[in-house]
Formats: C-alpha cells, structure tokens, sequence
C-alpha cells in the first residue's frame, strides 16, 4: 500500500500577539463585540492578557490591518467591519469557497432584510431609533469619504438588525452580510449620486420604523437593495460572477493600491 499523502501541515505554536488578535477577532465575529464599539486602552489590554505591551501593540496592527480595529480621532481603538480577506466567519469563508455569487447574495440578503424590516418596525425601542438617526447624521458628515459611508452603512443594517430582537434572524445575516458591505464602499464611489441616495434610503428606513409602517419600510428596503445592485453593475461589475473574484477585482482597482 503507498504511504498516503500529506493532506496537513505541522502545527506551530502561535506567537503570543498572533493569540491576542485571534481572542480579540473572535469577540468582534461572535457578535459580543459590535462595529463602533470601544475596545479599551493598550494599557488595559496589557492587564486583560498578562503580555507585554509590544505583544497588545501587534495584535492590534494585525487587525487594523484587517479592519477589525480601527482608531477614532482620539486615537482609541474603536471595533470596524472587517475587510473581506480577513474575514473569520467560516460560513462566510465556505460561502467564498462555494464560489457562490452577488446575485445569490442579494437574492438572500433581500428575503432576510424583508423579515428583519418587519420585525424592526414592530419591536424597534426609542433608544436605537435614536442610535439609527445618529449614525445617519455621521453619514451625511462623510458623505464624500466612501471607505467611511460603507463603514457606516453596515452599521446602520447591523442596528437595524438589532432593533429585530432575533438573535437568529441576525446570525443567519452575518455570513451574507460580511461580504456584502465591504464592497459598498466601491458603489459609492462609483456612483455620482450614491451617497445621497442611500442616505436618503436610511431615511425612509427611519421614518418607517418610527411610524410603525411596515409596507413603507418593505418598499424602501426592495429600493435600497435594488439600488445597490444597480450601483454595483455601473461599475462594470459582473452580478453572476463568484464573489471571491469579484472582490479581488474590486480590491485591484481601489485608488492607492
């Protein structure tokens, strides 16, 4: 019988600031850490994890790397949306692996985003309401950053998917959503009138949920996708390709890389 072949590698142990960004990822991906979230000081990483601060220092560049952290203007570590190639969803990896494409994606985020609208109009609290109206507003101020818009959008739906109470319904959005998002950065810019219009879209979401209308919300939640989709073939963008090569394409032509 020949020696059967090699399938895996041999395991290594992982550097110390390799296992603070994995522990750190694993907290924003199982959702108890969300996008806009304060992750602390180096300094409390530093006690959290018994390291020294050059180890909390390059797990930290790891996942800004990955977008998974980013810094606000006073330089603390806020939670992003990770970029897709740092992805730690395994459902989102099988679904790249599956070489699925955006139209099956959009197909399945319109028939989730129809339930999760009705669902948030019903059970929506003022608190995110307000939270929504707030993130819309931060829109409007970067409506001429694309990378910052398309932050902000998944935001606003990962909110919206909040103001569900469905704990389900929002885990089975994630996968989908964490490869969709990224690339609504590329649409607006893209697109002359993009940023506008989604605002605009946002909008119409909030003014739905405050009125407790639900055949309002469904309406703009089919204009809004069917928006994205337009704004994503304006951009020479191929619908029925799979969604690996798509981003790969998208990432090639981004401006400064």
């Amino acid at each position: 019988m020949s020696q059967a072949m090699d399938r895996f590698p041999r395991i290594t142990s992982m550097p110390a600031y390799e296992r603070v960004a994995e522990a750190i990822e694993q907290e924003i991906v199982s959702g108890r850490l969300r996008p806009g979230a304060a992750l602390g000081t180096e300094a409390e990483l530093v006690r959290q994890f018994g390291v020294n601060r050059s180890t909390v220092r390059e797990g930290i560049r790891l996942l800004e790397q990955g977008g998974l952290i980013r810094r606000d203007a006073s330089r603390r570590l806020i939670v992003g949306l990770p970029h897709y190639e740092r992805l730690a969803s395994r459902m989102s990896r099988a679904l790249m692996l599956h070489q699925v494409t955006f139209r099956e994606l959009w197909e399945a985020a319109m028939a989730l985003s129809l339930a999760t609208i009705e669902l948030s109009i019903h059970r929506a609290t003022p608190q995110l309401i307000e939270a929504l109206e707030r993130n819309i507003a931060a829109t409007e101020a970067a409506r001429h950053d694309p990378q910052r818009v398309g932050e902000l959008d998944g935001e606003f739906h990962m909110a919206l998917e909040e103001a569900s109470a469905n704990r389900v319904l929002k885990l089975a959005r994630e996968p989908s959503n964490m490869l969709i998002y990224p690339v609504t950065e590329l649409v607006v810019r893209d697109v002359a009138q993009g940023a506008e219009r989604l605002i605009h879209a946002h909008r119409m979401l909030v003014l739905a949920l405050k009125e407790r209308d639900v055949e309002l919300g469904k309406l703009w939640t089919r204009r809004h996708l069917n928006d994205w989709r337009k704004g994503f073939e304006l951009g020479g963008r191929d619908f029925d390709q799979p969604v690996d090569s798509v981003l790969l394409d998208a990432r090639r032509q981004k401006p400064g890389e």
